[in-house]
């Protein structure tokens, strides 16, 4: 395995996290040769793999082989206790003895300290790979092909590889003799559609079924996981092409359409965080906020350790992540809902790694400030979910807060008119403040009112994140209770909205047709 380090004069910069520690960005690219092909995990021989340039930097390698998918995940070991922690992983890269990674480490570099990083290449077995998207197609005026009848179509998907050829990975059922067909909802793992890749070109044909086997080709059109993830919406109607028809008729415009009729996303995972001034400045230490070059601080720890929780119920692990409580550059406005990636057309991060990224990136370039409002957000959430009305999707709030709040009243007003709605709020709260406040949106003795007006239900979940840590506030005790606290009342929350209005469960899905497997149809 090599790793190549940049020019540190033309890519790095000097950046003093604390006046006298002043640090290097270095860039770390990963790739490896000559893999152990076999069903064994085995130490690697390191005569085979090259080892980190010097750079007052050592490694240690694990290669943990078993070859489906690999990947890379970079460590780096604390000074104190000498721990090894996550700093980073790569992309999942499939079938191969040479993976050349794209993904790059950006590390603090600091000249007068060992630094040590290890290096861990490991699989990922396709058979159980858990993230699966869920969707539901129809058709509408698709092109006729029966002589006696109207056509009975299907859908067959492709998964494009990286030669440029196409792989089946899906084939719907027939739906018989309809111009505007509704295809059953189905879930496919990620993996088998895109490999990890969210803007890797999907081909999706459309036939006509013939009892024969001679299905007559209507037409096609690509897309991405990335398009597919957005669900139900204007983006997601595609034009059905056939190239043939197209060449020889000049007024040709289509052969129909597809559209996502459906969406199975169940839980959209919205993420706050409070950075007003009382946190502290990020500089310093003693900041809820502060930027250690050695480990997280305590929002990181807290959106770490719950955010990798409850991140397996987002289907595509695309989170909005807004803070609320800073000036903004570069007029300085104070912000109660600006995106953390500083895009406020898309704030979507990829996965809890990316949220943690625009999290400490947005600390650079934002001026914290008070006070701290709720109520924003909350209402903002309540939006989105106002529009779904069919079950077809819940959205979750993560708020990590240090407890102040300025606008009580008009956050229990958000809460009791979001109480109707498919959402649920978790609170979770950082640092040494008392969370009275907390508390009392929590709801679970006295249920929540503003203005008269009781909650229709309890949604609101608060945990203090100091519960769940060590006496010296760096090391968390216990995951396994802070998941169960955290997610405790989601369950019932979300049962309780689906009851009170009658929606019931979908028809189980078809099983997913594995590439290779004959055709199912409807006789």
């Amino acid at each position: 395995m090599s790793s190549n380090f940049p020019n540190m004069a033309s890519l790095g910069y000097l950046e003093p996290l604390r006046a006298t520690i002043p640090a290097t960005k270095v860039e770390i690219t990963v790739s490896c040769r000559n893999l152990l092909d076999r069903d064994t995990f085995s130490k690697s021989d390191p005569s085979k793999f090259g080892f980190l340039r010097s750079l007052n930097l050592s490694t240690v390698l694990h290669i943990s082989l078993e070859f489906r998918f690999c990947f890379c995940v970079l460590y780096t070991q604390a000074i104190g206790n000498k721990e090894w922690r996550e700093f980073g992983r790569t992309e999942v890269i499939d079938n191969t003895l040479n993976p050349d990674f794209v993904r790059k480490f950006i590390l603090d570099y600091f000249f007068e300290e060992r630094q040590n990083l290890r290096f861990d290449l490991r699989l990922e077995k396709p058979l159980v790979y858990a993230e699966q998207l869920m969707m539901q197609f129809c058709g509408n005026k698709l092109d006729k092909k029966d002589f006696f009848g109207k056509s009975d179509p299907f859908l067959v998907f492709h998964r494009s590889n990286e030669d440029g050829t196409f792989t089946i990975c899906h084939k719907t059922e027939v739906v018989k003799n309809t111009l505007n067909p509704v295809w059953q909802a189905f879930k496919i793992p990620v993996r088998a559609l895109c490999n990890g890749d969210y803007d890797r070109a999907i081909k999706i044909e459309v036939y006509d079924w013939d009892r024969d086997g001679s299905h007559d080709f209507i037409g096609e059109f690509s897309t991405s996981y990335r398009e597919l993830s957005r669900g139900q919406s204007q983006f997601n109607v595609y034009e059905v092409l056939n190239p043939k028809k197209k060449g020889k008729k000049k007024k040709y415009m289509n052969s129909g359409t597809v559209s996502i009729c459906q969406n199975g996303s169940l839980c959209s995972l919205f993420l706050q965080w409070s950075c007003v001034s009382h946190a502290g400045n990020p500089s310093q230490p003693t900041s809820l906020h502060y930027m250690s070059p050695y480990q997280l601080n305590a929002y990181g720890m807290a959106l770490k350790a719950v955010g990798e929780i409850i991140q397996d119920y987002d289907s595509d692990k695309m989170f909005p992540a807004l803070g609320f409580g800073a000036k903004l550059p570069p007029d300085g406005r104070v912000s109660h809902e600006f995106a953390l990636n500083g895009n406020p057309q898309n704030p979507y991060c990829h996965g809890i790694d990316g949220v943690m990224e625009a999290y400490y990136q947005s600390l650079k370039s934002v001026h914290l400030y008070g006070p701290t409002n709720f109520s924003p957000v909350i209402n903002h959430v309540a939006r989105y979910a106002s529009s779904v009305k069919d079950g077809s999707q819940y959205f979750v709030l993560l708020i990590i807060t240090d407890g102040v709040i300025s606008d009580m009243a008009q956050t229990k007003e958000s809460i009791v008119n979001a109480s109707s709605l498919p959402m649920s709020i978790i609170i979770v709260g950082v640092g040494p403040a008392e969370f009275d406040a907390m508390v009392e949106l929590d709801g679970d003795e006295i249920r929540i009112s503003s203005r008269g007006r009781f909650a229709e239900r309890d949604i609101v979940q608060f945990v203090p994140f100091r519960d769940y840590i060590d006496r010296s506030g760096n090391h968390i005790l216990s995951m396994a209770r802070l998941a169960k606290d955290v997610l405790a009342e989601i369950p019932d929350q979300f049962l309780s909205y689906m009851r009170t209005r009658g929606i019931k469960p979908s028809p189980a899905p078809p099983p997913y047709t594995p590439p290779g497997q004959p055709l199912q149809t409807q006789i």
